[in-house]
């Protein structure tokens, strides 16, 4: 199993509605996660900060990279834009932690 963590964030002021389209996501969102190996997926956020942690639990680096391919999480991206710091293509600005300690 391969544990992934990456930091993202909110923008001021739209903390409830992440949480609320979170809860939760589309069943067609899931159903693509869960298709492409992956088997543990949390989002954490620290309402200070408004910065989200986030972890995941893949099978496979290459079908966790194929996700950004499908037409659901396109959508997805396109429909979460308006409450996070985005990249052009829309996926959201996200910073991958390396593992330093695991017990």
């Amino acid at each position: 199993m391969i544990r992934k963590a990456f930091i993202m964030s909110v923008h001021a002021g739209h903390e409830a509605e992440y949480a609320r389209r979170h809860s939760p996501i589309w069943p067609e969102l899931e159903a693509v996660l869960k298709a492409h190996g992956v088997v543990r997926y949390s989002i954490f956020l620290d309402p200070a900060s408004r910065q989200l942690f986030a972890y995941a639990e893949i099978e496979d680096e290459a079908r966790w990279q194929a996700i950004a391919e499908t037409d659901v999480c396109r959508r997805w991206w396109a429909s979460m834009r308006e409450l996070m710091p985005t990249n052009p293509d829309n996926s959201p600005v996200a910073v991958e932690l390396k593992e330093v300690f695991h017990f």
